[in-house]
């Protein structure tokens, strides 16, 4: 089994592969601001990130080189997402979520784009914003269901998750009692219909597509939900990461961040057996595997961690770095397996 990871972080893209135990990491593109990555769910030698001011980049051989993807004419790029037709070989379709939000659509992977309208003229548009940028909004996450790939969920920060049944010609604005600011959205292909939110207004799930919702923070000691990762294998085993408060998930000086693991219909538990101390941790970003059973990946500050039974303990792996690499604190994360 051969895993590669990729992390994405405001100082470059690391790129770590594992075998047998052993892994090796490098940092590729260290003078951009890569705010996410998302591997082609048809070519999986194909992976895209997306950069704050460059646009997006592409690399065609599991990120051993680059190039920038031309012609979008928002760079600043906070979400990106692929619609794979089943077909191997065939390049799936990509979404490119901006600041100001927008979204685009490429179906040549990346050389040309065209605008998916209509985003701005939903009613709640008017109360979105970004409190750091309190005159702007993003897209935070485009997520394509991977029981139906036209229908499209993209959450805003912040105001919306907003939802789309014809792959973006047309949307649906946020339904009352749903999250307004969620960071990151799962969902499963077992479980269809069935919605996972990490949000800053706390955890929710949706079991009709997002029609309504249900805030589930039983066990939690920390409110602002960050990233959730649901089990390959069981759509009731669920990890989440979250933090007391926005400065505490994300300025150094004030981190506090927890993990938090639930099975069925369970309150939250810590799942913290072989992590850290919480104090001086900003929040993690999680990823499960597609291919092996109850295993989880967590990245924390600039170290990686693997657990292989569902979260309940982790171990921190050892990861030999190329020369000159500097790996840094994660936004975004993606895997592949062979």
């Amino acid at each position: 089994m051969k895993t590669k990871i990729y992390l994405a972080t405001a100082h470059g893209l690391s790129v770590i592969e594992g075998s047998n135990g052993t892994w090796r990491g490098e940092v590729q593109l260290q003078d951009q601001r890569v705010q996410c990555v998302v591997v082609d769910s048809s070519l999986k030698e194909r992976v895209y990130c997306g950069t704050f001011g460059n646009g997006v980049y592409r690399s065609d051989n599991a990120g051993a080189s680059w190039r920038p993807c031309k012609g979008l004419p928002n760079r600043n790029v906070m979400a990106l997402a692929t619609a794979g037709s089943g077909d191997a070989g065939r390049t799936a379709l990509l979404y490119a979520g901006t600041e100001p939000s927008a979204i685009y659509q490429s179906s040549d992977g990346g050389d040309t784009w065209h605008a998916l309208p209509g985003l701005l003229s939903l009613a709640s548009a008017g109360e979105w914003s970004f409190p750091p940028r309190p005159e702007t909004h993003h897209v935070r996450q485009i997520l394509s269901d991977p029981s139906a790939p036209r229908r499209l969920h993209v959450a805003i920060e912040a105001g919306a998750l907003l939802r789309s049944e014809d792959g973006g010609e047309t949307w649906r604005d946020r339904v009352p009692g749903g999250p307004r600011d969620t960071h990151t959205l799962a969902a499963h292909r077992s479980a269809p219909g069935r919605l996972y939110s990490a949000a800053g207004d706390g955890y929710f799930e949706s079991l009709d597509d997002g029609e309504t919702w249900r805030r589930v923070m039983e066990g939690l000691e920390h409110g602002y939900c960050w990233s959730v990762a649901v089990s390959h294998s069981d759509p009731d085993t669920v990890i989440l990461s979250a933090a007391k408060s926005p400065r505490a998930a994300h300025s150094k000086e004030f981190a506090n961040s927890g993990v938090y693991r639930r099975s069925a219909h369970e309150p939250w538990r810590k799942a913290l057996d072989g992590l850290p101390d919480r104090e001086g941790r900003r929040v993690p970003v999680l990823a499960r595997t597609d291919i092996e059973p109850g295993v989880f990946y967590l990245a924390s500050e600039d170290e990686l961690y693997r657990s292989a039974n569902s979260g309940a303990e982790w171990q921190k792996l050892t990861v030999d770095w190329a020369e000159r690499c500097f790996p840094q604190h994660a936004s975004d994360i993606a895997i592949v397996e062979s």
